[in-house]
């Protein structure tokens, strides 16, 4: 039989670890325990396992957990999520999978609590076998009536259920009625003994040892079948078979040892053999019942555990059943290698027996052709022996040969703890859980290290390992001590790792055996491993009898000569040899590989460091062998080699009917890459070790040779590198916040950045076993080892490289794989190892793209741009390797098509500068008459995000597309707006585009906000001020101040527009001012919102609808210097007020109208304010000047209270505070003053009069201001008089009236008029004001006089009237 080997993969890196479903009991007298294991087993640690298989469900895989708690079905055929229910109670050995009518999946098993359980699973062709999540009834109970003791329970059918109990009696249970949704299944008990009666009272007369017929182990034959037989074995050593109706029909007694080889012998025995010792009490797996495939007769076999012999484990009896009779027909030893070892499980396939034995911890499994008969077992061979090929263990041994090579302790630890198939992610995560609790059993404070969670359980592993550890310093010196805290620090790592090896060991216990899909072979369940037996090739095969000293074939002789010599060179020489051969595999070569091997030998001191036993062992053995040349090609055909399936070419009806590979299918072929992987890399170093031996010899050696060692060599590292590297790491369980801890600025924590992780708890589960798992993925899957392997390997091109100077087109696939996987570091250590071919080239650069190296890759990238066009130098084979790996799998035709390819990848990237560079190149060899819009499109417009807008605006001007040109010029002129590059963009001409950037910037300063930057207004005032255009300025500012005015709607913003608004005003006024003093205006269109009144406060729409520009449309309004004048007057005299009083903005009253401002300027004593504001605003000041009088009548009368309050604007001023006199003389005065400023003729002294109303109002017995008399005696003398008659002075009335008729005398004496206007007086005013003074009894003495002189006054002047008129007469 053909040599197997075991590979495996770890359930907790390809099944996530679901919510399982809580089972709850009828009985309420159960008390739920926490779930218990051994100790140091984490609790996901199978206790039994089981595997099912049928056509319609595929592979289902049983598994009981948490110290009996949890059942666990894990589908094997598909990658739905398991299904895991939580019990009450710990499940009794053993819980069996049923299909029932093809319809439903029935779990049936016993607790201790006496219940027995049904899981119900519905079944539907093409439908995933269960939704874990699915809200439905799972389960049924029944609880047990009879008597009832913890005993192995066979499930027979999905009807009957047998369980032993004491003494060798069986319970048995069969099914009346099956529950449904809402009822549970009604069982029917009955209970069978071992012996009758009367057999039962000779036993009492010659007892055997206590408990010697309690039953370990129980077996019926498996379904579909309609034999309702039991076949039990005791600790005695008795097979007894039952039946449903007549019980224990037939007893049989098994020696304890190896009975002889005669079949006679054994019949002849008139009683069987009474064993000395029993069986231990554990339940175990001895019986196996099974029907041939030459006969339906149904056969019994069974195993004899034989641990105290030297020959073997123990023996193996066939049973022939015989209606009710059990007839023994073979005896057979198990094989010597199972001497010490542990019968786990066994079981009978194709007349095949597959046993799993537990040699040490470890699964062994032999296999042997079934003998039907005692003469049979010398002609059928004998046990053929799998185990798992050989690999490293982590001992301290091992880690100290680590360390020989450059690099940290942690880093190197780390690495080889991570490596696929070293450590489950369970057992990672229950070390470091086990590290942290006892790191935190020490007496606080505890390192940060240990406070934080963990995205990942690598990352927890690099941060926490070791954090304890802290550097000491030589108390006598200060000086740090070193080289203690880096061995505590090896120490540390060393105590983690072997808790990693304690778990892991516990993890690959062997639970079970069996075969699921016949495509994918037998199959072996572990703890925590599933693993398949495959068939070994060749190098797996050679490193096996290899390093168990076994003999080989002569045709590898030569391979064991090259093992052997590694083995006497030595660790520490081996790594330093692997090391320069290494980094020789992954140079460029210039020379011959004769000249550098001799070299690279000398430097390494070969014939000082070589032992001479060793090289003069080599050289006897060399000569005895010859033709060495040849021996070595024949090893690389070994180390290159693969099955002859591999070659066969699937056609596309058997690629379509291939069905989809489970994760764990495809998990077992990347640990079977791995290991043939590392046996073939073991051979080829001592392939290229030997060189370095015979280097003398080398030049004679045919140069194709070498090439070809060492590109194997280089083809079979790469593989090993890439097998020993992870898929990722899950997100660990403690994972609650943000993603992040303490010591990530580690280098390993920085490694594990660019590793694949889960995110969050809640992503998608991920499988997580090895990168060649992913990359199975994509190279496609098939069923069955080792072709599946091989078949990858073949795939990927490695190992069929003739010349170390090439790249093929499988090995730079290969290279691009890695890198759309996201694996950069491995592929950039992969890609190290090639030559720069221009598809390694290309490869390399886009993964210096993804990695964010533009410029490395842009260099890579214009270097490949001379591979294309008709110029090209590429030869065939790079021309193939390279199409392989760009779009379409073709050459660009063109270095104007490649260059647009890399353009897209770095505008993907979003590398602007690098994407403008290369679109730039395909412009430049772009051919005539080619549309190119869209390239000077995206470099215009790269050019401007960049910030080059001085280059921008070159491509801009020399683009050949006018089109374009006014697309993009608008797109340029914002973003430099937007980065504050107006004097950049003043700076450029635009010639030729001064329209279109003056069209662009009005429509974003008619439209845009003009209180957010960039404020277009100000840049667009700029261009034309600039230019010279102050009119088109001034317009612009004009109307920034008139769009500010239309959104100054919210009062808590008044003050920073007004401010906006005012400055706007002043630079249009000072614009406008600019322009001719004839033309000083500016047009602006009318809108459905504009008023007529050209001082009229107006808003502006916020969008000018541009068709009010354009011809026909001039619907317009004038504004010329004086309106903004008067605009910008009012809205200053507003904010004066609003400053002054801010409760106008909560009133709602910052829009006052021109007189109101006025008055509260004046009521705010702001009177240099107030009149230059009335002036400006063409508002009448009566209200005012009353307001300015009323305030020097109270400086008059009490000048304390008006100076506490705010004359700052007119008493405190620098003018009026230099003049003399009190302030109420400087009140007076500045009165005065002000009416001589603002008022006269042009007013008809209207102000004036307002004063005298006032002083009168205020107190008509003082006297007014002289001056302001003299002011009306000049200009107003009726309205005096009327004034003081109105307020009954009469002897002011009596005295400005007789002033009156002198000044009147006076002129018509001076002028000598001819007419009698000169001559005219408002007699019936005086006759008012004599009326008034006659009737006036109080007259003061004064007042009469006056009195009388008016009266002599105008009798004179009528004398003089009629005498002037009889003249004229």
């Amino acid at each position: 039989m053909e040599g197997s080997v075991l590979v495996a993969s770890h359930l907790s890196a390809l099944f996530p670890s679901t919510q399982p479903i809580p089972v709850y009991s009828t009985q309420k007298d159960i008390s739920q325990l926490p779930p218990r294991n051994e100790s140091g087993h984490p609790l996901e640690h199978a206790s039994y396992s089981t595997l099912f298989h049928t056509p319609l469900t595929g592979t289902i895989l049983l598994r009981v957990s948490h110290g009996g708690l949890m059942l666990e079905l894990i589908s094997l055929s598909s990658d739905i999520p398991p299904l895991r229910f939580d019990f009450p109670a710990a499940i009794l050995p053993s819980p069996s999978i049923m299909l029932w009518e093809s319809e439903e999946l029935h779990v049936l098993l016993a607790t201790t609590s006496g219940s027995l359980w049904r899981i119900v699973i519905p079944v539907r062709e093409g439908a995933p076998l269960w939704h874990p999540n699915a809200n439905r009834r799972w389960y049924r109970e029944y609880v047990i009536q009879s008597g009832y003791a913890q005993g192995l329970v066979q499930v027979q059918g999905t009807h009957c259920v047998v369980i032993s109990q004491p003494g060798g009696s069986l319970l048995r249970l069969e099914a009346e009625a099956l529950g449904g949704d809402t009822t549970d299944d009604l069982w029917r008990e009955s209970r069978a003994d071992a012996r009758s009666f009367l057999h039962s009272i000779a036993s009492l007369l010659h007892a055997g040892p206590p408990g010697g017929s309690d039953i370990i182990s129980i077996a019926s034959h498996p379904q579909p079948t309609d034999i309702g037989n039991i076949w039990t074995l005791s600790r005695d050593r008795h097979l007894r078979m039952w039946t449903a109706r007549g019980g224990c029909v037939a007893e049989h007694a098994l020696p304890s040892t190896a009975p002889g080889r005669s079949l006679a012998a054994s019949r002849s025995s008139p009683s069987p053999l009474k064993p000395s010792v029993l069986l231990p009490p554990e339940p175990q797996n001895l019986l196996c019942v099974f029907t041939p495939s030459h006969t339906d007769v149904p056969h019994v076999l069974v195993f004899i555990p034989t641990e105290g012999s030297l020959t073997s484990g123990g023996f193996f009896t066939l049973f022939v059943v015989d209606g009710d009779v059990l007839r023994s027909v073979a005896f057979f030893d198990a094989s010597q290698t199972s001497v010490h070892c542990h019968l786990q499980d066994f079981t009978v396939l194709d007349d095949t027996l597959y046993t799993l034995w537990d040699k040490q911890g470890q699964s062994m499994v032999e296999v042997k052709l079934v003998p039907w008969n005692t003469a049979d077992e010398g002609t059928l061979g004998s046990w053929s022996s799998a185990t798992y090929a050989q690999e490293a263990e982590l001992t301290p041994a091992y880690l100290d040969e680590l360390l020989l090579s450059p690099g940290s302790t942690a880093d190197k630890f780390f690495e080889a703890i991570m490596r696929p198939g070293t450590f489950s992610p369970l057992t990672l995560q229950s070390a470091i859980n086990q590290y942290t609790d006892a790191c935190r059993s020490l007496p606080p404070p505890y390192p940060p290290q240990l406070l934080v969670s963990y995205s990942t359980v690598g990352e927890q592993i690099a941060s926490v390992v070791g954090c304890t550890v802290q550097r000491t310093k030589d108390p006598k010196t200060g000086a740090p001590l070193d080289e203690n805290y880096w061995n505590a620090l090896k120490r540390d790592w060393e105590g983690f790792i072997a808790r990693c090896r304690e778990i892991e060991r516990k993890g690959r216990w062997p639970l079970a055996i069996g075969r699921g899909d016949p495509d994918r072979g037998v199959l072996v369940v572990e703890r925590e491993r599933l693993s398949s037996l495959a068939g070994e090739d060749v190098a797996l095969r050679l490193q096996r009898q290899l390093s168990a000293s076994e003999p080989v074939d002569g045709q590898f002789a030569f391979v064991d000569m090259l093992w052997s010599m590694r083995a006497k060179i030595g660790p520490r020489l081996m790594q330093s040899l692997e090391n320069r051969i290494t980094d020789l595999a992954r140079q460029e070569i210039a020379f011959t590989y004769a000249d550098i091997v001799q070299d690279q030998a000398g430097a390494l001191f070969m014939n000082e460091e070589v032992d001479e036993a060793l090289r003069l062992w080599l050289t006897a053995r060399l000569e005895k062998l010859g033709k060495v040349q040849e021996r070595a090609r024949y090893v690389l055909d070994i180390i290159g080699g693969f099955d002859k399936e591999v070659k066969r070419e699937e056609d596309d009806g058997e690629l379509l009917s291939r069905p989809i590979s489970p994760e764990w299918s495809k998990a077992l072929t990347a640990s079977y890459v791995t290991t043939t992987v590392h046996a073939r890399y073991d051979i080829a170093l001592a392939l290229v070790t030997l060189l370095f031996f015979v280097a003398n010899d080398l030049p004679q050696w045919d140069p194709g040779l070498l090439s070809e060692i060492f590109v194997v060599f280089r083809g079979v590292a790469m593989l090993r590198f890439v097998a020993r590297q992870p898929a990722g790491d899950n997100a660990t369980p403690s994972v609650q916040t943000a993603l992040g801890a303490p010591g990530a600025d580690d280098d390993v924590v920085a490694k594990l950045r660019n590793m694949h992780v889960s995110a969050s708890r809640g992503a998608r589960f991920q499988p997580t076993y090895s990168l060649v798992h992913r990359l199975a993925t994509l190279y496609g899957h098939s069923a069955g080892l080792p072709v599946a392997a091989h078949r990858f390997l073949d795939a990927t091109g490695l190992l069929q490289s003739l010349s170390p100077a090439h790249a093929t087109r499988q090995e730079i696939l290969f290279c691009e794989r890695l890198r759309a996987l996201g694996y950069r570091e491995v592929a950039r250590e992969v890609l190290s190892w090639f030559p720069r071919t221009p598809g390694v080239t290309y490869v390399l650069g886009r993964l210096w793209l993804d990695e964010g190296r533009y410029d490395d890759a842009s260099s890579a990238m214009e270097i490949l741009a001379g591979s294309f066009g008709p110029h090209s130098a590429m030869s065939i084979d790079d021309q193939e390797a390279f199409a392989v790996v760009l779009p379409g799998e073709g050459l660009f035709a063109t270095q104007f098509d490649f260059y647009l390819h890399v353009a897209d990848l770095f505008r993907a990237a979003l590398s602007t500068y690098h994407d403008v560079f290369f679109t730039q190149l395909a412009l430049s060899s772009a051919e005539p008459g080619l549309d190119t819009t869209t390239l000077w499109h995206n470099v215009i417009k790269g050019l401007t995000d960049l910030g080059q807008y001085e280059d921008a605006y070159t491509a801009l001007i020399s683009a050949p597309h006018e089109r374009l040109k006014r697309d993009c010029i608008s797109q340029l002129l914002y973003r430099m707006c937007e980065e504050n590059a107006v004097d950049r963009l003043m700076a450029l001409n635009f010639a030729g585009l001064a329209d279109e950037v003056e069209d662009a910037l009005a429509f974003k300063a008619r439209n845009a906000d003009p209180r957010i930057r960039p404020f277009y207004s100000r840049i667009l005032y700029t261009w034309y001020v600039s230019r010279g255009d102050y009119r088109n300025a001034a317009l612009t500012m004009y109307q920034r101040a008139r769009k500010l005015a239309a959104i100054m709607g919210d009062a808590s913003a008044f003050a920073e527009l007004a401010e906006l608004q005012l400055e706007a005003y002043v630079v249009a006024m000072n614009s406008l001012a600019l322009v001719d003093p004839k033309s000083q205006w500016i047009t602006l269109p009318i809108t459905a919102e504009t008023g007529h009144e050209p001082r009229k406060r107006r808003r502006l729409t916020k969008h000018i609808p541009e068709d009010k520009y354009a011809l026909g449309r001039r619907d317009s309004e004038v504004v010329e210097l004086k309106d903004m004048q008067y605009e910008y007057t009012l809205l200053s005299a507003r904010v004066e007020l609003v400053r002054r009083d801010p409760t106008l903005l909560s009133a709602g009253e910052f829009a006052l109208p021109p007189p109101s401002i006025v008055l509260r300027l004046a009521q705010a004593n702001r009177f240099n304010t107030a009149m230059a504001t009335a002036r400006s605003l063409d508002v009448d000041m009566s209200d005012l000047f009353g307001h300015l009088t009323g305030r020097c009548l109270r400086l008059s009368r009490h000048p304390d209270s008006v100076m506490s309050e705010d004359t700052s604007d007119w008493l405190l001023t620098d003018k009026i505070s230099s003049w003399p006199g009190t302030p109420a003389e400087k009140g007076w005065r500045y009165l005065r003053q002000s009416l001589e400023r603002h008022d006269g003729p042009q007013t008809d002294y209207r102000y004036t009069k307002v004063a005298l109303e006032t002083i009168m109002s205020f107190d008509r017995t003082s006297a007014p201001p002289p001056w302001l008399i003299h002011t009306l005696e000049e200009h107003h003398p009726e309205y005096l008089i009327r004034t003081c008659l109105r307020y009954e002075v009469l002897e002011a009335a009596v005295d400005h009236t007789l002033s009156m008729m002198r000044r009147s005398d006076a002129r018509l004496t001076d002028e000598l008029s001819k007419t009698a206007a000169a001559t005219w007086l408002p007699y019936t005013l005086i006759d008012q004001v004599l009326v008034a003074a006659d009737s006036q009894t109080d007259l003061s003495p004064r007042g009469r006089v006056l009195l009388g002189e008016l009266r002599t006054e105008i009798a004179s002047r009528m004398k003089r009237v009629q005498k002037s008129s009889q003249a004229s007469a």
